[in-house]
């Protein structure tokens, strides 16, 4: 009886001679050089004409009817977006209702487009965001408009050269700011100088123009200060958006997605579940929807930047919630988040093996399919139970060793592994004795019995690719067991990871 895997072999390419030919027909999307697409009937329709007007306009009222279908979208799934729209709204019309009424007085109300455009650039969607824009902005302004003074009373005191003493210190100033601004280290700040650079300009030239260089620092910085102010009451006061709840829920939700696709690994390699054609989607890395596996651990593997931002506005943000310092570990969070990321990774791999074009006969992954499920179930248990616990903010378990289970699966694996070694490699090139005929004994008495090691590879036609391909068949078993044992391995640092952040962001212990 001839092995399952050896007919859908003999129809791919392997045979042909040609492994392009089987990444062309199998994983690339189809090409045709049929170029009847240029001798087409070119009957379009002629410009001004009724058709004309009318696909532009059905056209248009298609287009506009998506956006607003998915700016509904957009809103029914995160009302915050919403909610901080309308807060956006509300700073805006603040600020100008005191502008139209000239509170702060006739003066200052001349330069009031500093308050608007203020409150335009520090509003974002986070707490902590909010606060680090203000912040910034408000550092340096003050920081160019004490400088700028300075520069003035110098350049008053060049007398005639006073144009080119100053035009030369802009120059200076905004070389030195720019520069700083792309030091490493000086990346939070870098919308500090950008004020900085902005406030020393408008200072120097408007206070050189009208001769009054305090009343347009002074006038400058209340107007900041004026929009700033709104921006932060309006946007803390009112249904506050913290980056650090955020960053706590993206990593707990990771968490469930890395276990989600390492399950969906496993029973989709025990289960013979293949793909006719790689989606081209995930040839270049794209985000795709209908593969749940897929979505998982890319969801983790993508959020590295996300993580860092939110890392970035958290520590802005003042003790709310459950975190009751202001020096929260927040980096620790991101740690975490970076061990779960190096698991993820072992999980992409592995569905690495479940696109590969050569894959090991069913027969063979049945005799290690108890132990690889057992591996995969613990260690998803695992994942998503830290996942858990970190939503809750708990400590794991002291009495319990949350690895005990796993551990066990995968030294009955290794153990199955080592029993059955002689079905992952090439038996017949053993120099020791006559293994091959004595594996070949073993494999008529095991549950692969009813297959004739002849029949399934020793073909007349195609001998040499037919014997490649068991041997590359043999090593994507052994492939597959391999990542799933460092996945194993990787789990301890997670382990140990997450109970650092319980001990340094003082988690409540266990419950049971």
């Amino acid at each position: 009886m001839a092995a399952p895997d050896l007919e859908s072999f003999r129809r791919s390419s392997m045979f042909d001679g040609s492994f392009r030919q089987s990444l062309r027909d199998g994983l690339l999307p189809q090409q045709t050089s049929d170029y009847s697409y240029m001798f087409e009937d070119r009957t379009h329709a002629r410009c001004c004409s009724y058709r004309y007007f009318s696909d532009k306009i059905t056209g248009f009222v298609k287009k506009s009817k998506d956006f607003l279908v998915t700016a509904w979208e957009m809103g029914t799934t995160d009302p915050r977006k919403i909610i901080f729209s309308a807060k956006m709204g509300l700073a805006l019309t603040l600020v100008n209702i005191l502008i139209f009424f000239k509170l702060p007085g006739s003066e200052l109300s001349n330069h009031y487009l500093w308050a608007i455009l203020t409150i335009v650039v520090i509003f974002e969607f986070s707490i902590g965001g909010t606060f680090r824009k203000g912040c910034n902005t408000g550092l340096g302004t003050l920081s160019a408009g004490a400088l700028a003074l300075g520069m003035a009373e110098v350049s008053y005191m060049t007398g005639k050269w006073a144009e080119v003493f100053s035009t030369a210190s802009i120059f200076v100033v905004a070389f030195l700011g720019t520069y700083a601004k792309l030091y490493p280290t000086m990346k939070p700040y870098e919308y500090g100088l950008r004020a900085f650079l902005l406030t020393y300009c408008y200072v120097i030239v408007s206070g050189y123009r009208t001769g009054e260089f305090m009343e347009t620092a002074v006038s400058r910085i209340l107007m900041i200060a004026l929009g700033g102010s709104i921006g932060l009451i309006v946007n803390t006061c009112i249904y506050p958006i913290w980056a650090g709840d955020d960053l706590h829920n993206l990593i707990a939700t990771n968490f469930v997605n890395v276990a989600t696709s390492l399950e969906g690994c496993v029973n989709a390699y025990l289960n013979f579940e293949e793909y006719d054609t790689m989606p081209s989607m995930i040839l270049v890395y794209e985000a795709v929807t209908d593969d749940p596996v897929y979505t998982g651990y890319r969801s983790a593997v993508q959020s590295t930047s996300q993580e860092d931002t939110l890392m970035g506005f958290a520590g802005w943000e003042p003790p709310h919630g459950p975190y009751r310092s202001f020096r929260y570990p927040w980096k620790m969070y991101v740690k975490v988040g970076g061990a779960l990321r190096h698991c993820a990774f072992m999980v992409m791999a592995l569905h690495g093996c479940i696109l590969s074009e050569i894959q090991a006969p069913e027969e063979k992954r049945e005799v290690f399919r108890n132990e690889l499920q057992r591996v995969g179930i613990e260690g998803a248990k695992v994942v998503r139970l830290i996942g858990q616990k970190l939503k809750k903010m708990e400590r794991l378990n002291p009495i319990e060793n949350i690895l005990h289970e796993i551990h066990k699966a995968a030294e009955e694996l290794q153990s199955k592994i080592d029993d059955k070694s002689y079905l992952l490699v090439k038996a017949e090139n053993w120099e020791i004795g006559n293994p091959f005929r004595d594996a070949t004994d073993e494999l008529e008495k095991s549950d692969l019995s009813q297959i004739s090691i002849e029949d399934m590879w020793l073909a007349p036609e195609g001998e040499e690719e037919s014997r490649m391909y068991k041997s590359a068949s043999d090593l994507s078993l052994a492939t597959f067991a391999s990542l799933l044992m460092e996945f194993v391995a990787r789990l301890e640092n997670l382990v140990n990871a997450y109970d650092e952040l319980c001990v340094v962001a003082h988690f409540e212990e266990a419950i049971g």
